[in-house]
């Protein structure tokens, strides 16, 4: 269920060039990435409320682009020039977006295979210094280093700029298919409000003053 301060999750257009940011009337767009190979999914919570909440940050628009119904048009071929319509739109939207919000279930330990596929046929530079925010889902928090350890390494490979702050979320926390957890809702505000300067930096929009509240430690 999305954050009543969050803007809809939606479908959008494929975004422009992501360096035109700051050009009067650019809206920001931020798009969830979501490796759960299963309907409905937690992930896909997950993923929809993070990417929510850093366009409502970002005064931005965020889609969700889960990957469970992708896989036919994935598995097509080993090169990006098999894979069906819709997978490479799909592509074309990540490459394009200017936050990348991404998560998986854990899956013997490590990021699903889908997830892993998707990515498989990423343009090698196509993220290199785009913002990335990494998240998780587990049965418990044995699974939480899953993100340090399987999916930021992943992303370093892109050249990335993944975000310091990841968010992982057991399965107790989505109880109903929607976010029912305060301290879940705690992590991800604080992702938000700690990385925003960051991010804006990047991206070259006005940070409102914050950025002298970026990485300090009484900031948690």
């Amino acid at each position: 269920m999305p954050h009543p301060s969050s803007p809809s999750v939606d479908t959008l257009p494929r975004p422009g060039d992501r360096h035109a940011a700051s050009s009067p009337g650019r809206v920001l767009t931020v798009v969830g990435v979501s490796g759960s190979p299963t309907t409905p999914s937690k992930t896909s919570v997950l993923v929809g409320e993070v990417a929510g909440a850093f366009a409502a940050g970002l005064g931005g628009r965020a889609s969700l682009l889960e990957l469970a119904p992708l896989l036919p048009e994935l598995a097509a071929g080993p090169s990006r020039t098999d894979l069906g319509k819709n997978a490479r739109l799909a592509l074309e939207e990540v490459e394009a977006a200017d936050l990348i919000v991404v998560g998986s279930p854990a899956y013997r330990a490590t990021y699903t295979g889908l997830f892993k596929l998707f990515f498989d046929h990423i343009g090698q530079y196509a993220l290199v210094d785009k913002p990335v925010v990494l998240t998780a889902t587990g049965g418990s928090d044995r699974h939480a280093l899953l993100v340090e350890h399987q999916m930021r390494p992943l992303f370093g490979f892109f050249q990335a700029l993944t975000l310091p702050l990841g968010i992982f979320a057991q399965s107790s926390d989505l109880e109903g298919y929607r976010l029912s957890s305060a301290d879940l809702r705690h992590r991800i505000d604080v992702s938000v409000r700690r990385t925003l300067p960051l991010i804006s930096s990047q991206l070259g929009g006005d940070t409102g003053g914050r950025s002298r509240d970026f990485a300090r430690p009484d900031a948690f």
